[in-house]
């Protein structure tokens, strides 16, 4: 029931923001692309670097990792670095990256709680992390359209699993605009902009429509 004395123009406590979230790349690579089947992989690609780049908007920390990327599955793919050339990418050769040190301590040195988790496969590389997170009480963000399966039931299936697990479903514009939340915040209002132009398809051009009619400050 709602207590109408207590009810205040104040945001809630689920959403991920700059300072609580951390984000985390896994297994974009070549191999796990070419097996991959539940959607269109360009868009995924599209999606992914979206979301990279929304990070870098608001300086989010930042975990990329791979497996076995010399031995079979190649490097990361080269937009990541390209957004991140300073982090260092961690290779591995479990599936589930939760039981990878170096890429758990990564986790922890971003001291944050909620984690935004992107990567393929879907049913392997995303959901195993996930609930090995959850259970260790983090809050787990999946990026659903940034990352991909063998198949549409394969990511599906992997993708309710998280949800009945407590993870919350998103897109990469989702995370994008509640990072940024209030177009009144001018510090990271073009980068936002520009981020949607690129990579937000008919959103962008709606976007450039309304700065080429209305002016240069026309709200997305």
């Amino acid at each position: 029931m709602v207590d109408i004395t207590q009810v205040t123009a104040a945001p809630s406590p689920d959403l991920i923001t700059p300072d609580n979230c951390a984000v985390l790349f896994v297994d974009h690579q070549p191999q796990m692309f070419f097996g991959t089947g539940s959607g269109d992989r360009t868009a995924i690609i599209n999606a992914t670097v979206g979301l990279a780049k929304a990070a870098k908007v608001f300086d989010v920390p930042v975990v990329l990792s791979t497996v076995a990327a010399e031995s079979f599955s190649g490097p990361i793919m080269p937009q990541l670095p390209a957004v991140f050339p300073d982090y260092k990418i961690i290779d591995r050769t479990s599936m589930n990256a939760w039981e990878d040190p170096a890429f758990v301590e990564a986790v922890k040195a971003t001291g944050r709680k909620k984690l935004v988790i992107a990567g393929l496969w879907t049913e392997v590389c995303v959901v195993l992390p996930t609930l090995s997170a959850l259970a260790q009480g983090y809050e787990i963000y999946v990026v659903i359209d940034a990352s991909g399966g063998v198949g549409p039931q394969a990511h599906d299936h992997a993708v309710q699993r998280m949800v009945q697990a407590g993870a919350v479903p998103v897109t990469w514009m989702q995370v994008l605009l509640e990072l940024q939340r209030d177009w009144a915040r001018t510090e990271t209002y073009a980068a936002v902009t520009d981020v949607v132009k690129e990579h937000g398809g008919a959103y962008g051009l709606g976007i450039l429509y309304a700065q080429a009619v209305i002016g240069a400050h026309a709200a997305g």
